[in-house]
């Protein structure tokens, strides 16, 4: 059973906002109380917050949907509904967020660190909010926002000081073991260590960590072996350590040769250049590997390398190394810079931003595109026509009306607001600037009456594509 995973797709979906309520207010001996719909609630928010006690995010691989609360609407006597629980997901320090095109949306690196993966939507407001001067008793209320629904990859990059690096069974779960407290999984076939171990170890005043990263072969950055899953967990590490294997069965293997081959793998994946190396000749217990330990330890040294004669099973060398690697760690942690706490830095928009744009799409039709438009029309109740006709008047104080004359609409073309997935068709009706001919009963808008041409012309061309697929279809023979 899979007990440790580092990649995995969530899929966030945050809590809707509550509607506004339609309320007037009724007390006997008070006549004309006058509106009294409170707001909607906001949607909760889908949050990720570093945890340091969560190692894995094998919780997210098992149950990859979240979603957060919604609002509650909104209620008579000016009561506004409550707003919906945020959802806080737990992860591991170090964990990457990606969209889906790979793009790095955040990196959550120290405890209580956060990122919103779905912002909860807006609620509604309520008929008392939306009244006016011109408007004293509206007869409806906006509805709450849909909460924000996002596909985001988690990658879990380890968080350590060390790295351990080398082939398959050169003995570096050995090695941890006996470095710390940890206890790995140690067998004689290659690839036991299917999964990052980590473990503690204290040398002197330094305390450090030591990650064992397994699977590196040749190929390892192209995919071969288990080495490109897990490479990745080596960005972190202040100091690698080459573990050699100086006792090896294969005969075409040696540890020069071995070193080369990682170096080259860790070179191609990149971003590694900067981090001082240690090299660890392992099994130096057997006579035959202390005998190759003294003739490639020249070499190596001839490089610039710090070489240690270790043995995991006699524990040979073990302090010199454990100490060696403190001091790296320690001098890695004093050259770094201080951290600072993270500036939240909010960069509001112009109030008197129009932000919508209008652009022609095919003959007789319009896009209008735009934060506030398609939010406006998120919030509408079509069923209502008051509802409809404030939409209008709101799109009309924003300028769409007049963007709409300079493109060249005309009266009765057809206006999209939206996306192709949640756009809204109206047949264009220009308003007048006089504003009488919007009187009428309250609860009414005589724009919703006359007849709509673009919606007759989207009729007649979805009816003649239907023909021409019954034509084809009444003309196929199958036996032709």
């Amino acid at each position: 059973m899979t007990t440790f995973v580092d990649r995995v797709e969530l899929h966030a979906v945050a809590g809707n906002g509550g509607h506004g309520c339609a309320s007037v207010h009724r007390e006997k001996f008070k006549p004309l109380g006058g509106p009294d719909g409170g707001d909607g609630g906001r949607g909760g928010d889908v949050i990720l917050v570093v945890d340091r006690d969560v190692t894995t995010l094998l919780e997210y691989h098992h149950r990859p949907h979240r979603k957060a609360t919604n609002g509650k609407p909104g209620g008579g006597g000016n009561r506004t509904g409550a707003h919906g629980q945020d959802l806080l997901l737990p992860v591991p320090d170090g964990t990457v967020v990606l969209d889906g095109n790979g793009e790095v949306l955040a990196d959550l690196v120290g405890e209580g660190t956060r990122f919103v993966a779905g912002q909860g939507g807006r609620g509604g407001l309520g008929n008392a909010a939306l009244a006016s001067p011109r408007r004293k008793a509206p007869g409806f209320a906006l509805l709450g926002e849909p909460g924000e629904e996002r596909d985001i990859v988690l990658e879990l990059k380890t968080v350590a000081d060390v790295a351990l690096v080398g082939y398959p069974s050169a003995g570096k779960s050995s090695l941890i073991s006996v470095l710390s407290a940890a206890k790995p999984k140690i067998a004689d076939y290659p690839f036991t260590t299917l999964v990052p171990n980590l473990g503690v170890v204290t040398a002197g005043s330094t305390v450090y960590t030591v990650a064992d990263v397994p699977g590196l072969i040749p190929g390892a950055s192209e995919g071969k072996g288990l080495g490109l899953e897990f490479l990745r967990h080596v960005e972190r590490c202040s100091v690698l350590v080459h573990v050699l294997d100086c006792a090896t069965l294969e005969s075409e293997r040696d540890p020069l040769t071995d070193l080369d081959v990682i170096e080259a793998e860790l070179a191609q994946y990149g971003g590694l250049d900067d981090r001082p190396r240690l090299v660890v000749l392992n099994k130096t217990d057997i006579p035959e590997g202390q005998d190759l330990a003294d003739i490639v330890r020249p070499d190596l040294e001839a490089r610039g390398h710090q070489v240690f004669d270790v043995s995991a099973v006699s524990r040979k060398g073990l302090a010199d190394l454990s100490y060696a690697l403190g001091a790296l760690v320690a001098e890695a942690r004093a050259a770094k810079p201080a951290e600072t706490p993270t500036r939240i830095v909010i960069r509001p928009k112009a109030v008197n931003e129009a932000g919508f744009t209008v652009t022609p799409e095919g003959e007789g039709f319009f896009r209008v595109r735009g934060e506030k438009p398609e939010r406006w029309v998120r919030q509408t109740d079509f069923t209502n026509e008051e509802a409809v006709g404030y939409l209008a008047d709101r799109l009309n104080r924003l300028g769409v009306e007049d963007e709409l004359i300079r493109a060249g609409a005309h009266e009765g073309d057809g206006v999209i607001i939206g996306g192709d997935e949640d756009a809204v068709v109206f047949d264009w009706e220009p308003s007048v600037s006089g504003g009488a001919e919007m009187l009428g009963r309250r609860g009414e808008d005589h724009r919703l009456n006359v007849v709509r041409p673009a919606a007759a012309r989207r009729r007649d061309r979805e009816a003649q594509r239907r023909d021409a697929v019954q034509r084809e279809f009444e003309e196929f023979d199958p036996f032709d």
